[in-house]
């Protein structure tokens, strides 16, 4: 992956200095203007793909020549040609076509690639006038009866531009894995349009526009190793509150603002338009994100959405909506049987995906902690102080989930996470307000990824919530960094992978710790 970035790097020089590329917009405003033109290089965001299955995987674009300038471009649809291969040179071409990047979807361009082979590598590449994007790598899914040797995962989660360098999006590309799984928080809201990571975070600007979301999205986007993560491997993607505001449940946000759900639509759209996915969006204030992808019959992804169906925060801070740290015996609203993090229908959805998998290994992919992680010790039953934003602030519905996993008999459960802005490696039981026990057995292995570059609390505390919560069996929180897992029939290993300094581009990556759950044995094993 080092030599295609600098291959897209001088790219995207030359494309800045020399003559400027004549490209020809076609759509329902323009018809044909062969003299149409503009200054830079058309795909400065990259190329990126998603969403694969066994004969499929969709390919993405956006055309800007100016990351934080869209004004600049012409107000116009363009068609883009792209290119599927066999081999990344585009000798052996196996799907090729022409796409629309219309205006009203801010140039961004969508291509669901069919009639592929299962379990294949391809290499995929848009082409505007004379310009050529950067190449990407994507895959797709083993057929739906195989059984796959290996599947190897990156996961990842929360890179504000404010708090550091994407390093570990170059390691991510260097790992080379079949697939990532990014869990929210692509974006943060806030912070000045600046195309170089900042060495100390502004809180300015914050998002609340569609065009404000076009923005921060072509900001993030613009880094070049974010964009060797996207050219490495298709991507499932989900959403966390930062992709539209801190701490927003359902259509309330931390301000009771009575037009968030407005603003919630904008950023939903802005979040489409740059994400591979695999959706048909005919109404942006509700966007359903949930999907389920297999990986023949080694893996099912279960990919959640915890923020669009939510209830509200229980216990809210006085006049504000969002999260809050309660004690459980002062907020009876947490023990209220009512609330829901997923909502019933994606709760029913899910049920019947994991009673129906075929898969070894069922993965939920889903934002933020599961185990329970009491801020103070628990003594007895009806102690514990909570955060509200996370599981603990759903705890009913929590029980339910874990309640279905027990009934369903799905195989292995594993849950990832994010959020947290640490490394968490938990033991989940059937009652996680209770220790295990005979019975109150393992339903399910949790794995928490640190953040990109997001700061976290100082590694003391997350020591004591160690050894406050019994499920939690390791904790990391003072470096940022991703987790990468190799999954077999037999077993799923974890590596939590901590960058030295996430505020150098360069820095090195090392293993902080590693986790083995074998096949029928829910639980940890030390590496």
């Amino acid at each position: 992956m080092d030599h295609q970035r600098r291959i897209f790097l001088g790219a995207l020089a030359a494309f800045s200095t020399n003559a400027q590329p004549s490209l020809q917009g076609v759509g329902p405003r323009t018809g044909s203007d062969p003299g149409l033109r503009f200054a830079g290089y058309p795909f400065s965001l990259g190329v990126a793909s998603g969403s694969p299955l066994p004969n499929a995987v969709i390919i993405w674009t956006r055309i800007l020549h100016d990351p934080l300038n869209a004004a600049a471009m012409p107000a116009l649809a363009f068609s883009v040609r792209w290119e599927m291969a066999e081999d990344e040179h585009f000798r052996r071409i196996v799907a090729k076509g022409t796409a629309s990047a219309p205006l009203e979807l801010a140039h961004s361009v969508h291509v669901d690639v069919t009639g592929l082979q299962p379990d294949r590598w391809y290499w995929y590449r848009f082409m505007l006038g004379d310009a050529v994007s950067p190449t990407g790598r994507t895959r797709t899914a083993p057929a739906a009866g195989a059984m796959p040797s290996t599947l190897k995962l990156a996961v990842a989660s929360c890179q504000h531009w404010e708090f550091g360098t994407y390093a570990a999006h170059r390691h991510i590309a260097a790992a080379a894995p079949d697939l990532v799984a990014f869990l929210g928080d692509y974006i943060y809201e806030w912070g000045p349009y600046q195309l170089q990571h900042p060495k100390a975070a502004v809180r300015v600007s914050e998002c609340f526009a569609l065009a404000d979301y076009r923005a921060r999205y072509a900001q993030y986007k613009s880094d070049p190793d974010l964009q060797a993560a996207h050219h490495a491997a298709p991507w499932i993607v989900t959403w966390d509150d930062h992709e539209v505001a801190n701490d927003y449940g359902n259509d309330r946000d931390e301000r009771l603002d009575p037009r968030f759900i407005d603003r919630r639509a904008a950023a939903y759209q802005a979040f489409y338009e740059h994400m591979p996915l695999r959706i048909a969006p005919k109404d942006f204030a509700h966007l359903r994100m949930y999907q389920r992808y297999d990986w023949g019959k080694l893996a099912r992804f279960h990919v959640l959405d915890d923020r669009q169906y939510r209830a509200y925060h229980a216990c809210p801070p006085k006049g504000r909506g969002g999260s809050s740290s309660v004690l459980l015996r002062d907020c009876p609203a947490l023990l209220d049987r009512s609330r829901s993090m997923l909502g019933k229908e994606q709760e029913q959805w899910l049920a019947q995906g994991l009673s129906s998998s075929p898969a070894r290994w069922n993965i939920l992919a889903q934002q933020t902690l599961m185990a329970q992680n009491s801020q103070l010790p628990i003594i007895k039953e009806g102690d514990g102080r909570f955060w509200t934003d996370g599981w603990d602030g759903y705890p009913v519905a929590r029980q339910r989930l874990m309640d279905t996993l027990y009934t369903s008999r799905a195989s292995n459960p594993l849950v990832l996470s994010g959020d947290v802005h640490s490394f968490f490696a938990s033991e989940l039981a059937r009652n996680p307000s209770r220790p295990r026990s005979a019975g109150n057995p393992l339903v399910a292995t949790e794995f928490c990824g640190t953040s990109i570059t997001s700061p976290s609390r100082s590694q003391a505390r997350t020591d004591d919530f160690v050894r406050m919560n019994p499920a939690i069996q390791y904790g990391r929180s003072d470096k940022r960094g991703y987790m990468l897992l190799t999954i077999t029939p037999a077993d799923t290993t974890a590596h939590f992978l901590a960058l030295d300094d996430v505020h150098t581009s360069a820095s090195p990556i090392a293993r902080a710790a590693g986790f083995v759950v074998r096949n029928g044995q829910p639980g940890l094993h030390k590496t």
